[in-house]
This record gives C-alpha cells, sequence and structure tokens, in this order.
C-alpha cells in the first residue's frame, strides 16, 4: 500500500469516526516527530502495539478485501503466564479493546483465533454481516451448525451461515470460530472488545494472507501506524 492511500484513509477514517461522536485517544495524533522525542513512559502503547493499523491482507485491493483499525488498549500476552504464575498478583492488563471502519462489501479474510475470544459490536453505520464456521480438530471447515451468542441470546445458523448485525447489536466469537466480515448498506464502525489481541501469533487465516501490508513510502506518515513504531521509537 502507498503512504499517501494510508494517509488518506487515516483523515477519512477521523471523519468517519467524529460523525459517530467517537475519539481517539491523543497518541492517535502524535507526529513521527514528536514519537522520536519519546521514552520509557510510552513503553505500553509499543509493546503492546495499540495505534493505527491498516491492512489490505496482501490483496492489492484495500477496497476488496482490507481492513481500517485503531487499536485503543490492549494487554501483552505475557499477562496470561504471570496471572498462573502468582493468581494472587497483579498481572496487568488481560483485555484489548478496538475500533474499526469497515466498508460496504470489504471483507476481512476468513479466520479465528486460538487464544482470543472477541466481541463484535456494531457502533453505527450500516450492518454488519459475519460468516460462520466451526473448525475441524485439523482446522478445515466443519460443516456442523454454529451457535453463538447475540447480546445474550444463542442463535443457531448452519455450516457457514451469516448473521446480520445491525446497529447496536453484537456478537461472541469464541476461540476457533472461523469467522468474515463485511459491511451492508453502508460503512460501519465496528468495535471488538476481547482479550489480549496479539497478531503476530493468534491468528489462523484459512487461506495464507499478508497480515501487515508492505508500504510504498510516497510521502511522509500523517501518523505512524504501530508497525512503524521500531523506526521512530527508540
Amino acid at each position: 500500500m502507498q503512504r499517501s492511500t494510508i494517509n488518506a484513509l487515516m483523515r477519512d477514517a477521523l471523519e468517519f469516526m467524529e460523525s459517530h461522536r467517537f475519539r481517539l485517544p491523543p497518541f492517535a495524533f502524535w507526529s513521527p516527530e514528536t514519537w522520536r522525542s519519546k521514552g520509557p513512559e510510552v513503553r505500553e502503547i509499543v509493546e503492546n502495539g495499540l495505534g493505527w493499523d491498516v491492512t489490505d491482507f496482501g490483496s492489492g485491493d484495500y477496497e476488496r478485501v482490507g481492513l481500517f483499525l485503531f487499536t485503543l488498549r490492549n494487554g501483552h500476552p505475557r499477562n496470561w503466564a504471570t496471572l498462573l504464575e502468582n493468581p494472587a498478583g497483579n498481572p496487568g492488563k488481560l483485555y484489548a479493546e478496538k475500533i474499526m471502519v469497515v466498508g460496504v462489501g470489504q471483507v476481512t479474510p476468513m479466520h479465528f483465533h486460538w487464544a482470543k475470544s472477541e466481541d463484535i459490536i456494531n457502533r453505527g453505520g450500516g450492518n454488519l454481516l459475519v460468516r460462520l464456521y466451526n473448525a475441524t480438530d485439523d482446522e478445515r471447515l466443519a460443516e456442523t451448525d454454529v451457535t453463538v451468542s447475540i447480546d445474550g441470546t444463542l442463535r443457531t445458523v448452519p455450516a457457514g451461515g451469516i448473521v446480520t448485525l445491525t446497529p447496536g447489536e453484537s456478537i461472541t466469537i469464541p476461540q476457533r470460530l472461523y469467522h468474515t466480515f463485511w459491511g451492508e448498506g453502508s460503512r460501519v464502525l465496528v468495535g471488538e472488545v476481547s482479550l489480549v489481541n496479539d497478531d503476530t501469533r493468534d491468528n489462523r487465516f484459512y487461506e495464507p494472507v499478508g497480515r501487515f501490508p508492505e508500504i510504498e513510502e510516497d510521502e511522509p506518515p500523517l501518523y505512524l501506524l504501530a508497525m512503524d513504531y521500531p523506526g521512530y521509537y527508540r
């Protein structure tokens, strides 16, 4: 993806969030120069992958296959090990929250998580369509009915069935449940509340994809992606 495209997507997403009265924290707007001046006080942001995340999943066609995300809060995967070693201790955050912008017909590829369970929430805009499959023991698509919780109410759909989330509705996605989603009608502001998020090790895409894009630096970054931090934060 070109950096100019990512910058334009950031500006557009900020306008969309503003239209839904959703505000990002101040660090979202730090310039690259500001990032170069930061020290250990922001280590949590860097180590836990908070911030901007834009991907086309290696498709080369963001409008068709892509996702725009901002990670608002997240713990570190080691926090779980710390909790198990000392249940009475304070391991830190065991949860994560994201805000996402999903376009009409813009698909996030089929995937599940080995460790993370999550609630996906339609925060406003159009409908969010979610296709579901159970996973077999060898991580194929099972031909069995899928039962999920929609805001605390169980709903069962056939293998590959689609759940439509209207604004305000949410779905709980447990571990090892394949899911893919896209917008319908108009763009959707989507929230995610989950266990600790680890995009480097906890995504099992049904078909191989590139989780993080290769970037053509045709102009300076407007704001840094989380994947940019190593180049600016020392």
